[in-house]
């Protein structure tokens, strides 16, 4: 009985104390409506503004003053202040290859050995080169005049250009994204010093494998896979100052078109008042004439369709290799059509998807090297076409059947958005397909392709025309006949 009396007497002291605790929460909630009061009131009175006054007292809890309004007003600021700044657009320039690109070869965009730059850092498949990175970069270090501390905080005054760089957020903190520059400029700056000093200087020997030295160059052009050029050439400036002073070392300008050499058929100099982005926009320049013509926004279909390669021979067009050290100087003049010859091999479609897809990006109204894919597409439709190409000796290739080729050149055009045309393409397609269209030329076309398409047709057809003549002749001379004999 007493146990009964104690538990009775314990709920009643419970409910007593929930009680006094809701009394006081809600005098504390009407006082901070009290002291709001004043500042509701303030605010000018309007049947608009008075129905947002209700709405608010509607959704304002009895014990707190935060509204729903200043709830979303507190998360909107935390937004703002974890976005960080707005992209830089002089410095935006490395970008993510666009998804409608990516799928249609994704090998072609994506790293296979080395990751650089922060788009495919903690790749698990690039780790054995990220471990021996700090390898390279120990090197780096021996081998630099300015201390540790220095480089890191050259980087450090450098790291808002640089993450400025990059479409994409980048999810590093300060120190992450400084210390991940400095090591993947350290290993670039190593990379192109050892190809540099081949003899008298510490070789690597992971990286002196040549199919991996191979794989490393292939891996440094794609568009995803950058570090902004300036920063690394500020960061060899400073560790190399005096080397380059003394003449132990060439510029990063000269290191870089040195290590890149290959792919500069026209042999260009380096040249200080060119902007280089990065790596990929050096090699959009290596294909680049030294006077682009003038572009202008469409008016109408601007590309101009052109006939394949062998409609265009049909016609009468010849075709004959241009001596331009320049890809993309295609001519066309009286019924000759010049292209400089292009060598295709395992690592063309790279090369040529990489720029078009930084053309998509960061030119898109110079895109010199999407017309110039545009224009080959036009000329390749199928096997046939290369057959001819390769027997005029303007196409070369080491890619084991010309379908392939075909194939590669039928691509790299797709999901590509052009705003405007290469003014001089324009005027050599439309020229090409005027003298495809001339009355005269069709009639040399249906000819040529009817009658003369092998050897065997054609003397069939000369002998045709030989029996023709001479029954025509032998017509003539029986009437002439009959008309003497009257």
């Amino acid at each position: 009985m007493a146990e009964a009396t104690d538990t009775e007497t314990h709920k009643k002291m419970a409910d007593e104390m929930n009680q006094a605790d809701l009394t006081s929460e809600t005098e504390t909630g009407q006082q901070q409506m009290v002291e709001l009061q004043p500042l509701l009131s303030s605010q000018p009175s309007d049947p608009s503004h008075n129905h947002f006054q209700q709405q608010q007292h509607l959704y304002a809890s009895p014990f707190t003053s935060v509204t729903v309004g200043d709830e979303v007003t507190i998360d909107i600021r935390k937004v703002i202040q974890n976005c960080g700044d707005a992209l830089l657009l002089q410095d935006l320039c490395i970008f993510k290859v666009p998804i409608t690109l990516r799928y249609l070869n994704e090998e072609a965009y994506t790293p296979q050995f080395v990751s650089i730059g922060p788009f495919h850092y903690g790749n698990e498949r690039l780790q054995e080169m990220e471990r021996h990175k700090p390898v390279l970069f120990k090197i780096f270090t021996q081998r630099a005049k300015s201390s540790l501390d220095d480089l890191v905080c050259l980087v450090k005054d450098l790291e808002s250009r640089v993450r400025a760089s990059y479409s994409e957020t980048i999810n590093l903190t300060r120190q992450q994204l400084v210390k991940l520059t400095l090591m993947d400029a350290g290993f670039v700056i190593e990379l192109f010093l050892m190809n540099y000093m081949r003899h008298g200087v510490q070789r690597d020997a992971k990286l002196s494998q040549p199919w991996l030295y191979e794989s490393l160059f292939e891996d440094l052009l794609l568009l995803e896979n950058q570090l902004p050029f300036f920063v690394i050439e500020e960061l060899f400036n400073k560790a190399f100052h005096f080397q380059v002073l003394r003449g132990i070392f060439p510029s990063f300008l000269k290191l870089m078109y040195e290590y890149f050499g290959q792919l500069n058929k026209q042999q260009l100099e380096p040249n200080p008042d060119v902007k280089i982005k990065h790596f990929t926009d050096l090699l959009r320049l290596f294909y680049l004439q030294g006077n682009m013509s003038e572009r202008h926004v469409s008016q109408e279909d601007k590309r101009h369709l052109l006939y394949n390669a062998n409609a265009l021979h049909e016609a009468g067009i010849q075709f004959k290799v241009c001596e331009s050290k320049c890809l993309l100087d295609l001519k066309f003049s009286g019924h000759i059509l010049e292209i400089p010859q292009i060598a295709v091999d395992d690592n063309t479609e790279l090369l040529f998807r990489n720029m078009i897809a930084l053309e998509q990006c960061h030119y898109p109204y110079d895109m010199y090297i999407s017309d110039y894919a545009t224009v080959l597409d036009c000329l390749i439709d199928t096997y046939k076409d290369v057959d001819l190409l390769i027997h005029k000796k303007i196409v070369l290739h080491s890619l084991g059947d010309n379908l392939t080729v075909a194939s590669l050149f039928n691509g790299l055009g797709k999901n590509v958005l052009e705003f405007n045309f290469n003014s001089d393409y324009f005027e050599m397609n439309q020229s090409l397909n005027d003298y495809c269209e001339d009355l005269w030329n069709k009639m040399k076309a249906t000819l040529r392709h009817d009658y003369c398409n092998t050897p065997w047709h054609t003397l069939a057809s000369i002998a045709g025309i030989i029996l023709l003549v001479l029954t025509i002749v032998q017509t003539i001379c029986s009437v002439l006949q009959v008309v003497l004999k009257k």
